[in-house]
């Protein structure tokens, strides 16, 4: 095994995710912004979410060793507005159960199961509901090959593989620090 390989296989995971992807046509993705910039935007509210959490667990631990009591009551309601950007994340993109696909991500692009043949070029956009941390992630995608699939699944003959770009840099490192943390766990469970 070639070090890119060993590379590129250390930084891929597979994974279950809910996607859901539209052909677009080469011009829309050379306009800027395609995912607004407001922070309370339910695309990017997960990402959001993550930031002020880590900004404030440096002052929970401060708080932690004055008030113990009011640092429990905090997290408390942390976990409470956690809830509720889920609830909100899942009603606003209507992601479901059953629109999970298996597929196979890294910051830089995903493979999946899909249900029509897509060609080589062809751009997207890709709309993915990272199930286990429930992170919303959109971002345009170049369709880089497009085999028939190797199981006999009719609803999803086809197997695409997509690079990423115009991805939302707070977007990047949430998936960076998914899928390293996913890999971490995957480890650690084969061991």
């Amino acid at each position: 095994m070639t070090k890119t390989e060993e590379r590129r296989r250390f930084f891929r995971i597979d994974d279950e995710v809910n996607l859901f992807y539209t052909k677009i046509d080469e011009k829309q993705v050379t306009e800027p912004h395609h995912v607004p910039d407001n922070i309370l935007n339910s695309c990017s509210l997960s990402t959001a979410l993550e930031i002020v959490s880590q900004d404030s667990a440096i002052l929970l631990l401060r708080l932690e060793k004055i008030l113990p009591d009011m640092a429990d009551y905090l997290r408390l309601v942390d976990t409470k507005i956690d809830l509720l950007a889920q609830a909100i994340m899942m009603q606003g993109h209507q992601f479901k159960e059953n629109d999970t696909r298996n597929v196979n991500i890294s910051a830089s692009g995903i493979a999946f199961n899909c249900e029509e043949m897509l060609k080589e070029g062809d751009y997207l956009e890709i709309k993915m509901l990272l199930v286990s941390s429930m992170a919303v992630i959109v971002t345009y995608a170049k369709v880089v090959f497009c085999k028939k699939g190797q199981t006999n699944d009719s609803q999803f003959p086809y197997f695409v593989g997509v690079d990423f770009f115009n991805m939302k840099e707070d977007d990047r490192e949430l998936l960076i620090k998914y899928v390293v943390k996913k890999q971490l766990k995957q480890i650690r469970d084969k061991q």
